[in-house]
């Protein structure tokens, strides 16, 4: 799957019901290979603004499904990592 494919996917934790984020307003951590192994989604508010300094790191391998319009993870509580 391409880069350009994810893109603009809503992004949902399931085992919290709890919309994250739009992957293109997302940051992507890349290994030496080339492959992706953290997405870091800033936390929003209102109208899409930015919060100052929030972030959640989300492990690759927690990503369950990819859908056509949507990506859906499952986040163990002990492994949610907020960056300030």
């Amino acid at each position: 799957m391409r880069l350009s494919e994810l893109s603009g996917k809503e992004i949902v934790d399931v085992k919290r019901a709890e919309r994250l984020g739009v992957l293109g307003q997302t940051d992507l951590e890349i290994n030496e290979q080339g492959q992706i192994t953290s997405l870091i989604i800033p936390s929003l508010k209102w109208f899409g603004l930015r919060k100052q300094g929030q972030e959640i790191r989300v492990p690759w391998q927690h990503i369950k499904k990819i859908g056509t319009d949507m990506i859906i993870l499952e986040i163990p509580d002990e492994t949610m990592e907020r960056i300030e």
